[in-house]
């Protein structure tokens, strides 16, 4: 074997055996990075298994280059602010069966447009923030929630990418109209506008305050004029009064006269 051949075996040997070590390396360090009572997992990308590990919050020592985060069956209640920010990568997060009940605002800044798929079924949600789900073109899932159906989900839904299929999933516990609890958002949305509600009754009650005061101001003119009528009636009556008076009063003298 010549001096090249050597060379070349022995270089291959340490490139193997460098790339190895680095790959070893980054192994560790995903593996020391992953959260507690999570299992850390590369394949084609890492993914986080949280799945019924009792967490009552959402991890925040979440590896930033996560894919794939699962974190149902636990007991988290909220999402907080900003608490995915860092994960630029994430595709797929479960928060399913849990018993959130608490969405902030911007709880899915920095991953909601490149998540594809968003699982929060079968929690305790009743209501977000209308700017929640800004910008969100994940596949959500919403459903098995007890939704209170008013504008606010109207807005939100019609924000999502997919509302028609989302809004055909999520039922109304309650309702700003009775009449919708119990029935499927999208018919409830089709039979009526729930953000014109609010307007509708405020029109309805300057209607009747407006026929109240006009009621009020025409018995009054009423009242005037009557009681007007009135006291014409008695003060002509009282002027018809006046001469036979006068006359009764004249007659003794007349008679005094005469005798």
């Amino acid at each position: 074997m010549n001096l090249v051949d050597l060379w070349l075996t022995r270089s291959l040997s340490m490139c193997l055996l460098l790339q190895s070590f680095v790959l070893m390396i980054l192994c560790f360090h995903s593996a020391s990075m992953c959260p507690k009572g999570c299992l850390c997992s590369s394949s084609g990308g890492l993914n986080v298994t949280c799945s019924n590990a009792n967490l009552k919050e959402i991890p925040r020592d979440l590896p930033p280059e996560t894919v794939l985060l699962y974190l149902d069956s636990n007991q988290i209640t909220s999402i907080p602010n900003e608490i995915f920010k860092d994960l630029h990568q994430l595709r797929v997060l479960n928060l399913s069966k849990n018993g959130i009940e608490f969405i902030d605002e911007h709880a899915f800044k920095g991953v909601a447009e490149t998540l594809q798929t968003l699982d929060l079924s079968d929690n305790r949600i009743q209501s977000v923030h209308k700017n929640a789900f800004n910008n969100l073109k994940a596949r959500a899932r919403i459903a098995n929630n007890p939704w209170h159906c008013d504008c606010t989900l109207q807005q939100v839904l019609r924000s999502m990418a997919s509302n028609h299929e989302t809004a055909h999933n999520v039922i109304c516990k309650t309702s700003v109209l009775d009449e919708h609890a119990g029935r499927p958002f999208l018919n409830a949305a089709n039979d009526a506008d729930l953000c014109n509600l609010p307007k509708k009754t405020t029109d309805y009650a300057m209607l009747v305050t407006m026929f109240g005061w006009f009621t009020m101001v025409i018995s009054y003119v009423v009242y005037y004029v009557r009681q007007n009528q009135e006291d014409a009636r008695r003060h002509l009556e009282y002027l018809k009064s006046l001469p036979s008076r006068q006359k009764k009063a004249e007659e003794p003298d007349d008679v005094s006269t005469v005798v």
